[in-house]
């Protein structure tokens, strides 16, 4: 879908590497720039004490089929590479703090200098303005805590529990991608480029607008509930004989009728304290108890059945194990092949968001590069002579 754009990455740890890896997933040309040590999500494995195993699946998953550079932005002469990459380039994707990229002169208005034409991606932990615009933010703190999404999800009375790793990332990722394709139709038209700002933070209050709308308008915001003092008792989770399940209802009482029918208590249906969405709220842990004890009589499949039948909005609580043997998963599309390191094989990766039916690629996606592995190829078809090349190595600008 992207062939011919040409993308420069110069960014760690997930957000905008997971920018920079979709583009790649669907045809762009990835030009990754890493400091000398590598990106540190290269070592998380072994930083968790499990270096016995082979790769790194999270650094791989946002960086498959990328090109991979090692350049050192501390030197000028690491500086002035990175300005002759982007010369030519069509995006520009960044992680690196606002002010720290304003020293070294790769900012926007610097490199748009270099290049009107391009898009320039930066994805922040706060953004480019305010107090915090320098203030590192990592998914659990910038999206996560400080949004109201981690408010949210904690239950009234419990302890807060932390985000699972990259989710507040690849969704900043994927807004990031929103943002560089919007700019690049923009240019389509204007012949020029423009600053695209994603932070984690505003990208997390967006993914809490309904209810952070509902706050916002009405000054007020109810709380997490726990299951039994739910607000919409219907709207739970329930444990079948071996596990569980989520049921989500539909507006009215179509789905209160159908789940009587399913659990065989139609008469439940017309009971005084159950028989309108204010009863069902006030006598909720009486209902929750009901419906848990109907669910644990039976295993999951016995009520999908069951559910399917009044054509239930449910789904099971699944592992990520169960998910990959879900036969409806491979259906959709959520994976992909990938080439282990050095091309002796492959593994199963999660595939990035969207699918362009007929457009997708034939055979599994390229590994991710090793650290600086396309350093010299990339800077010769740059235009880089071999002395030049030299300087650099000499200069302590790439190794």
């Amino acid at each position: 879908m992207l062939e011919g754009l040409k993308v420069v990455e110069m960014a760690t740890y997930i957000a905008a590497p997971g920018a920079g890896g979709i583009l790649a997933d669907w045809g762009a040309d990835v030009i990754k720039i890493e400091p000398l040590s590598g990106c540190p999500m290269r070592y998380t494995m072994a930083n968790m004490g499990a270096d016995h195993l082979k790769g790194s699946p999270i650094f791989d998953l946002d960086n498959r089929g990328k090109k991979g550079l090692a350049i050192n932005t501390a030197t000028p002469e690491g500086v002035e590479a990175v300005k002759r990459l982007v010369k030519d380039a069509d995006v520009f994707i960044t992680n690196v703090r606002p002010g720290g990229l304003e020293r070294a002169g790769l900012d926007y208005k610097a490199l748009a200098e270099v290049n009107p034409r391009l898009v320039y991606a930066s994805v922040t932990g706060y953004g480019l303005e305010g107090p915090d615009r320098d203030k590192p933010g990592f998914d659990i703190a910038a999206f996560y805590a400080r949004s109201g999404v981690g408010w949210l999800q904690t239950v009234k009375g419990q302890e807060p529990t932390t985000l699972r790793t990259g989710i507040g990332d690849h969704t900043t990722s994927m807004a990031t991608v929103g943002g560089i394709l919007a700019a690049l139709f923009e240019r389509e038209k204007s012949g020029k480029g423009r600053l695209v700002e994603a932070s984690l933070l505003r990208v997390g209050v967006y993914a809490a607008g309904s209810d952070t709308a509902v706050q916002l308008r009405y000054g007020k915001l109810g709380s997490t509930k726990p299951r039994l003092e739910t607000i919409a008792p219907l709207n739970n989770f329930f444990h079948t004989k071996d596990g569980w399940i989520v049921i989500v209802p539909r507006q009215g009482t179509v789905d209160w009728t159908a789940v009587c029918r399913v659990i065989g208590k139609p008469g439940l249906e017309k009971d005084p304290r159950f028989d309108s969405p204010k009863t069902r709220r006030a006598n909720a842990a009486e209902l929750v108890h009901i419906l848990d004890a109907a669910f644990a009589e039976h295993d999951t499949e016995y009520w999908r059945a069951k559910l399917d039948a009044e054509d239930m909005i449910w789904a099971p609580l699944m592992r990520p194990a169960d998910v990959y043997a879900d036969p409806q998963a491979h259906a959709a599309g959520a994976y992909v092949e990938v080439m282990e390191e050095g091309g002796n094989g492959t593994y199963i990766a999660p595939a990035s968001p969207i699918r362009f039916p007929g457009a997708e690629p034939e055979g599994p996606r390229a590994a991710a590069p090793i650290l600086g592995e396309h350093t010299v190829e990339t800077l010769k078809a740059a235009g880089f002579a071999d002395a030049e090349i030299e300087n650099l190595r000499k200069a302590g600008a790439i190794a």
